[in-house]
């Protein structure tokens, strides 16, 4: 499972990307080996945390039900919570759309130490509204015409995302960027699943099916943004997710892999001063 078999390719065709990946492992220890990543990147953002340079952004991205919300309860859920916080970008507020389109993202950039997961991510303003093209209106801004837009538009808004990614990294943000990436059987049965259980149903939408509809125009701006974003200060991995808990293994695996490269996060050192008198305190202690 190495984590440049799901780089982005030079020639990219989504439909050529398979959706599922064969682990080797059994139901159960592939559960195992979720919970043994989750845990190992649960104490490397403790010692980030001491350590007080780096953050990290997770960025996930994907169709509806592609299984991003449970990516980020299992994956996570072994985190103290003073260090993870979870954002995710729905409609923007009037509020959001008083300033340009990167705005409510870099408001919500992680703190230094702790790690921030952008559940959808700022690439929704060249997803969504390059298949609603309309949902431009609400921002008001005089130089989009909606009924002239070129590649150019959105090839230029890509180039800035990429741009203030890098200046993210610059100043010590660690970014990740995953697509999961299903396939349009999966996401039926998963669908119907909502409509089958009752305890599920809150979550369907008939908007699902409406979007199920634009599948393919999908599949195109994903390709776009994969092929046109993806850098070295912030790549973009196409995570197989028909499986979610392959899904949930392959990126705790690819977020383990790379904060472990960082040899320079460590626990601070105590001063010289209270490390010289180490005993002392403890002998005082002891005698308390």
């Amino acid at each position: 499972m190495k984590r440049n078999y799901f780089k982005v390719p030079e020639n990219l065709n989504l439909k050529e990307i398979p959706t599922k990946y064969n682990t080797g492992l059994d139901p159960i220890s592939l559960k195992k080996e979720i919970k043994k990543y989750s845990k190992k990147i649960a104490e490397l953002q403790d010692m980030m945390y001491a350590d007080d340079r780096y953050s990290v952004l997770i960025c996930f991205q994907g169709m509806d039900t592609a299984g991003k919300d449970s990516m980020v309860r299992e994956v996570f859920k072994g985190f103290n919570p003073r260090g993870v916080v979870v954002e995710s970008f729905k409609t923007p507020s009037y509020k959001e759309l008083q300033h340009d389109f990167m705005w409510r993202h870099y408001t919500k950039l992680p703190e230094k130490g702790k790690f921030t997961i952008f559940n959808r991510t700022q690439y929704e303003n060249v997803l969504i509204t390059r298949v609603h093209p309309e949902y431009l209106m609400n921002e008001r801004n005089p130089d989009i015409d909606i009924d002239n837009l070129t590649d150019d538009f959105w090839n230029n808004r890509m180039q800035r995302m990429v741009q203030f990614e890098k200046f993210w990294a610059e100043n010590g943000v660690i970014i990740l960027k995953f697509y999961l990436h299903l396939s349009k059987d999966e996401q039926k049965n998963r669908l119907l699943k909502r409509i089958d259980k009752p305890k599920h149903q809150w979550k369907f939408s008939p908007g699902d099916l409406t979007e199920r509809g634009f599948w393919e125009k999908y599949q195109f701006c994903y390709e776009e943004i994969l092929k046109n974003s993806s850098h070295k200060k912030g790549e973009w991995f196409i995570i197989p997710s028909d499986d979610k808990d392959v899904s949930r293994l392959i990126v705790a695996k690819i977020i383990y892999d790379t904060l472990k490269k960082y040899k320079d996060i460590s626990y601070p050192k105590p001063e010289p001063e209270v490390l010289e008198h180490i005993s002392k305190y403890k002998q005082q202690l002891l005698k308390d």
